[in-house]
């Protein structure tokens, strides 16, 4: 129970019925797990652990900071369209995005470089 502007909001109230709604209907629709192909490289890049300068160097050249591929359509000095970001249609978007990050972060803590040409 939650009390608000002296108005009190029973929590059982919201919850249950969403509750009863997803244990009746709803349990043989959900009960099949999805299969990932890419779970087992997922997790490769989120345990990978950088040691190496060179190895953060390059890792930080190659994943790019912003989407390539995003793009404002010009006609006669006049935008005309919009190509939006498609790096988060990657399914492995996350993951690379954060090991570039641990990449950086190597580079400053441990090596003492100046990130600001990567970016």
């Amino acid at each position: 129970m939650l009390k608000t502007l002296n108005q009190r909001i029973f929590l059982p109230v919201f919850v249950s019925p969403l509750e009863e709604k997803n244990q009746k209907g709803s349990k043989k629709r959900f009960a099949r797990p999805k299969l990932d192909l890419l779970q087992p490289l997922r997790q490769w890049l989120d345990k990978f652990e950088i040691q190496n300068r060179k190895l953060a160097k390059l890792i930080a050249k190659v994943i790019p900071a912003q989407c390539p591929f995003e793009r404002d359509l010009m006609l006669f000095g006049r935008k005309i369209g919009h190509i939006p970001p498609m790096c988060k249609l990657n399914p492995l978007y996350n993951e690379l995005v954060f090991l570039r990050f641990r990449a950086l972060c190597y580079l400053v803590d441990q090596c003492g470089e100046d990130i600001q040409s990567y970016c």
